[in-house]
């Protein structure tokens, strides 16, 4: 139970802390703002030269220099959400979106073993009345021995049940690419995967067993996207990276900001001072940006060396920070962007404000308290039934009774 007099009490007594802080984060959003309106003003070939040798975390692509801005409007207005909505249905008409989402148990503290599951939910959804969509789910026990056997280095069992979870996400999208890799020769529309996670993982310290493997499992659906020409996009609703700030600071200095208070879609969507939004309105689009971030070696094309991912932030709501959408290189360079993120905006319209694929494979994979008692109830019965040597505690139990 909380206090209601002991929160007030303590947001009281921190007041000055809060206020500092928000000083702070006006005066860095002020700075910040002032240096993309310089960035507009700046020649596109100067900003190629002076990144090009720098971690300097995006270097813009060529869309800076075609619209002379930063940010791209959207084309279209609607009056109200029914029209928003007939231009969605058009925009995904007869296109097959698909998303994968998965949730995870780990019950070491309420069973005498460490155990765990995951369950990984899909959304199939062709838009055409004459196919039905498929929505299902994957649901695997993860035993002791899945748990434990084959560790190179020690590993808590719960991120090895999150590394599992992560893996079999990552292999149902990558189904999902393989199976469209004909949709160009069978002259179907343009086929888009979501994946609701980042598809930048920088790592610049030496890496462990574990990320390693999440780090080669998204390099590798990359890559299959890349081979099958099916898009993927990295969907961030909250992201929290810095990327275009730090490519700011390289190019116009970092002056007396330490950018501890931003992050980029903060300052994409806040006015300061003088400044008005970035991205104004709903639909809204930075220029695509090539990553460039330090410790992103290993999404490198071995040839070119050649950064495999870049991004743009759209905006997705009237009044939040604007989604990040990692999108892989080739979709820019092949032409295709534009129609992606008009998928993006579609589903976002259709799931107000997110995307609908993703929110409907979310849904089919949660586990909620309610299963979690379930479980803890079928493993207690049938560890009884099998006469096996491991228990549910007294306390799950009651829990489990008493809510």
């Amino acid at each position: 139970m909380l206090y209601r007099e002991l929160l007030t009490a303590e947001l009281d007594k921190q007041r000055d802390d809060f206020r500092r802080f928000s000083e702070s984060q006006t005066s860095d959003l002020t700075d910040y703002l002032r240096k993309l309106k310089q960035l507009n003003q700046t020649l596109y070939a100067e900003i190629q030269e002076k990144l090009a040798d720098k971690n300097a975390g995006a270097i813009p692509s060529d869309e800076l220099e075609k619209f002379d801005s930063f940010s791209v409007s959207f084309a279209n207005n609607w009056t109200n959400h029914e029209a928003a909505r007939g231009w969605a249905n058009e925009t995904l008409k007869n296109r097959t979106t698909f998303a994968a989402d998965g949730s995870q148990l780990y019950v070491e503290k309420d069973v005498s073993l460490p155990i765990g599951a995951i369950q990984i939910g899909w959304f199939e959804n062709p838009h055409d009345d004459s196919q039905r969509y498929e929505k299902n789910a994957y649901f695997e026990i993860l035993s002791p021995e899945t748990l434990l056997r084959k560790q190179a280095e020690p590993v808590i069992p719960e991120t090895r049940v999150g590394e599992l979870r992560f893996h079999a996400e990552v292999n149902k999208i990558s189904e999902f690419l393989r199976k469209k890799k004909d949709w160009q020769k069978n002259d179907e529309r343009m086929p888009l995967a979501f994946f609701d996670n980042t598809l930048l993982f920088s790592l610049s310290l030496e890496q462990t067993e574990i990320e390693k493997s999440f780090l080669q499992a998204t390099i590798d659906m990359v890559k299959l996207s890349v081979e099958t020409e099916v898009p993927v996009v990295g969907y961030v609703d909250r992201s929290y990276a810095k990327d275009l700030l730090n490519m700011l600071d390289a190019l116009y200095g970092r002056e007396n900001s330490e950018r501890k208070t931003l992050y980029d879609s903060l300052i994409l969507h806040s006015p300061g001072g003088n400044f008005p939004r970035i991205l104004e309105s709903w639909g809204d689009r930075t220029c695509f940006c090539y990553s460039k971030r330090k410790g992103l070696s290993e999404f490198l094309y071995d040839e070119t060396g050649e950064s495999l991912v870049g991004f743009t932030y759209l905006q997705t709501t009237g009044d939040a920070a604007p989604a990040r959408i990692d999108v892989p290189r080739w979709i820019y360079e092949k032409g295709f962007l534009n129609e992606v993120l008009d998928v993006v905006r579609a589903e976002c319209v259709i799931g107000l404000g997110y995307p609908y694929a993703l929110e409907t494979a979310d849904q089919t994979a949660v586990i909620t308290m309610r299963d979690r008692e379930v479980f803890l109830r079928a493993l207690q019965d049938f560890a009884m039934r099998e006469k096996l040597n491991f228990n549910v505690s007294r306390k799950a139990a009651s829990k489990g009774r008493r809510r």
